[in-house]
């Protein structure tokens, strides 16, 4: 067992996971990532996402360059992938229910020096930044770990068309936060609102980006 993967995570899975994932997508996109170097090599780090579409982390999962254990909704652990989450290091999140359980196995990953990956509420569906749950900036003030923003485009068909053939999916990653510790729920509450903000801002740039190339 390594001390940045949860309790009974396979470490040789979580690997040949993270390699599968690296090209697995590669046949299906024309992949573009935008300043993966951005993205703490060492040390912990508490990745937030934008979600638009189910294959977002897995994408995110293979492309990182590190181990990534990510807060998956409990939905997702059923049936045969419900046998391979928790073993490459998946964390089962209940929505809309308190479950402390996974944030304080959270808590452990980063401070062994692990990547902690959030899609946080209210990104899913069509992709645009509503709002951010405070579990991402309650993880980086708790640990002293960095946030690293990241928004993902293209891997959600729009409405109304057809299959497409190797669209193309662009991945942005921003600049490291820090969240400062201390300030009570206030102090959480802005932080919340400076990562909600950080994502809607790429999300903004990177629309842009693509509609210029």
């Amino acid at each position: 067992m390594s001390a940045d993967l949860p309790p009974g995570s396979w470490p040789w899975l979580h690997e040949l996971a993270r390699w599968v994932g690296a090209w697995l997508f590669r046949p299906f996109y024309r992949m573009r990532v935008h300043h993966r170097d951005r993205i703490p090599a060492t040390g912990p780090v508490v990745l937030v996402a934008n979600h638009s579409a189910f294959v977002d982390g897995p994408l995110l999962f293979g492309l990182l360059g590190r181990r990534a254990v990510f807060l998956t909704k409990q939905e997702m652990f059923a049936g045969p992938i419900g046998w391979w989450l928790p073993r490459i290091g998946q964390l089962a999140v209940r929505r809309g229910e308190p479950d402390r359980r996974p944030l304080l196995v959270a808590v452990d990953v980063l401070r062994a020096g692990g990547l902690i990956g959030v899609f946080p509420e209210g990104t899913r569906g069509s992709g645009e930044v509503a709002a951010a749950q405070h579990g991402a900036a309650w993880l980086a003030r708790t640990t002293g770990a960095m946030v690293a923003p990241v928004v993902c485009r293209g891997t959600r068909r729009p409405d109304g068309t057809g299959r497409r053939w190797r669209p193309r999916v662009d991945v942005l990653v921003g600049e490291p936060l820090t969240i400062p510790s201390g300030g009570g729920r206030a102090g959480l509450i802005t932080a919340t609102e400076t990562i909600r903000a950080a994502l809607a801002g790429m999300v903004r740039e990177l629309d842009d980006v693509r509609s210029r190339t």
